[in-house]
């Protein structure tokens, strides 16, 4: 029988809800791929499966109290905490995601995930509403920024009554999970990949300034992929909705000319381009150094071009002969591949990715994208709506289908 979990230590958490009973089929499976389980429960845990159950299928004791230091040898949370190559928290409460982001270490649990530098793997599990506070969000937008995964909840009936988004991911979804995590293909390892990401800030005066709807989700969907595929990535960001993913190096660029810099200078280092930022075409001629007063019904602002990066790229590249992947995007509203064509042409980019932005579905800020793919050769691929993660993972198969191509002629 297939193992591929053999040699690894799995350090499970599980928290107070009812979906707890589901712990004993995510032991089971993780048991028979091989790992080495190792169960913590907080006191809320208990009062769903008992500590027994987990230990019957795990041929591990499990651990329930900081203070039950059954060896004396050891001190038990940081010997747990040093020997796992993964911790995942499944189900993982409310109440467990605060402590988690704001470092709180008040049960065996809570104080471990303090000890431990293994990556963390987390299976929220809640009332839709709880699910969808501000203060969860925060907490899981917090611990994504340190380099958590979230393997995010379903959409179903609820123990509570409610129908909505809270629900446990499946035991076989969360396994799937962490087989990604410890024995996954790396296929982008050895690359250097640099993505650009947010809209830039084109200041008037210091508290002033032109800028764009981006969101920077995109860029970030294809940060992660990336990451997650065993790249190198460094992101360059201007102005997001929300922190950078963890696990990435991470430059901030306020306006173009910064982002221009910033991404020209890395590039003799990079093997992969995503220039995923909306990059202010104009900014102003001339910025106050103070706060601007209204002396007038009217006011007119003088704008100059900005340093096109995309353009720029591609005019290195071809100055020297070779250089970086370069893939490209286009937001557009009308004539879509028109557009997109063209600009793949003018800036010597690689790929094009382009999309409607006043589609539904499609439009800044969104979790979802429909996009176009335009390459040479007539390369041509539409991808219907799907979330940004999906279409960074495909987008990032492409280019490794196509750059395959281009080293073997």
């Amino acid at each position: 029988m297939n193992k591929p979990l053999s040699g690894k230590t799995i350090l499970l958490g599980v928290t107070g809800g009812i979906a707890a009973y589901k712990a004993a089929t995510l032991c089971s499976r993780l048991v028979g791929l091989g790992a080495s389980v190792r169960v913590m429960m907080t006191e809320g845990a208990t009062k769903f499966i008992t500590p027994l159950t987990l230990q019957t299928l795990t041929r591990h004791p499990v651990a329930t109290d900081v203070f039950d230091e059954r060896d004396a040898a050891i001190v038990q949370h940081i010997d747990w905490a040093d020997a796992a190559h993964l911790v995942v928290v499944a189900p993982a409460t409310a109440n467990m995601l605060s402590k988690l982001a704001n470092g709180l270490a008040d049960d065996m649990l809570s104080t471990t995930l303090l000890a431990t530098t293994a990556p963390l793997l987390i299976a929220p599990a809640m009332n839709v509403h709880m699910w969808e506070h501000p203060a969860v969000i925060d907490n899981v937008n917090k611990l994504a920024s340190r380099g958590a995964v979230f393997v995010e909840p379903g959409t179903g009936q609820l123990a509570c009554g409610y129908v909505g988004k809270g629900r446990l991911a499946e035991p076989d979804e969360i396994v799937e999970a962490v087989l990604a995590m410890l024995v996954g293909p790396k296929p982008l390892a050895g690359q250097r990949v640099l993505i650009t990401a947010g809209g830039t800030v084109e200041r008037i005066d210091p508290v002033r300034y032109i800028t764009n709807d981006s969101s920077g989700k995109m860029g970030f969907a294809i940060a992660e992929a990336a990451r997650d595929q065993g790249a190198d990535v460094t992101l360059v960001c201007g102005r997001t909705d929300a922190a950078a993913p963890g696990g990435v190096k991470v430059v901030k660029a306020e306006s173009a000319a910064e982002m221009h810099d910033e991404v020209m200078k890395r590039l003799p280092e990079t093997d992969i381009v995503f220039k995923a930022a909306a990059v202010a075409d104009y900014r102003p001629l001339r910025k106050s150094e103070h706060k601007m007063k209204k002396t007038s019904a009217e006011l007119s602002l003088e704008l100059v071009r900005n340093p096109d990066i995309l353009q720029a790229i591609g005019e290195w590249k071809e100055a020297g002969g070779g250089g970086p992947f370069v893939v490209g995007f286009a937001a557009e509203t009308t004539e879509l591949e028109k557009h997109a064509l063209d600009k793949l042409q003018r800036k010597k980019c690689d790929l094009i990715v382009a999309n409607d932005v006043a589609a539904e579905g499609a439009g800044f800020g969104l979790e979802t994208n429909i996009v176009s793919v335009y390459g040479a050769r007539g390369f041509a691929e539409h991808l219907p709506r799907m979330t940004k993660r999906a279409v960074a993972e495909r987008l990032l198969n492409i280019v490794r289908e196509l750059k395959e191509g281009m080293e073997k002629r």
